[in-house]
């Protein structure tokens, strides 16, 4: 269960997603150094408008795509806040693919997109949808944006 997994917070200290439990979840692998990087502000907005009904957002900063985030936890940290004013939590650095792939990741890439694709994470600002018993519900590939209508709806639909 995608619930299971404790990952190491940007700040240092631990995110356990057991703590998520009962409340559905967005994770996203994120960069500083993207051209989809302003994806950042929509999923701000995302938490802002529906952290208070119960969605959860995880950014994972991953630098295996162009190695688009190659700053330290401080830097991506400050980087975040400064520019986008984010509120939500972040990890430290994550493999999402290949032989180091975060077990997490193992379990999320398992699952297929609206096309019927499952494997590797494409690129950064790939979103997974977790409900809150902790089964992954949606994939939405990078270029979806965090405003669009059919993520929104599956936002939607988990919190209800």
């Amino acid at each position: 269960m995608t619930y299971d997994h404790t990952l190491e917070a940007l700040d240092g200290g631990t995110l356990d997603l057991s703590s998520f439990r009962g409340r559905p979840t967005l994770i996203v692998n994120v960069a500083s150094k993207c051209g989809l990087t302003p994806q950042y502000e929509g999923l701000q907005s995302l938490y802002e408008r529906y952290a208070d009904r119960g969605l959860n957002i995880v950014g994972v900063p991953c630098n295996q795509f162009g190695e688009q985030e190659p700053g330290s936890p401080e830097e991506i940290a400050t980087f975040c806040s400064a520019n986008y004013g984010v509120t939500f939590p972040l990890t430290t650095k994550l493999d999402v693919n290949g032989p180091n792939r975060h077990p997490l990741y193992e379990e999320l890439t398992a699952t297929p997109d609206a096309e019927g694709k499952a494997g590797d994470v494409q690129w950064n600002f790939e979103k997974f949808l977790v409900s809150s018993e902790g089964e992954i519900i949606a994939r939405f590939r990078p270029l979806t944006t965090p405003d669009d209508p059919e993520l929104v709806a599956a936002i939607e639909n988990a919190l209800n």
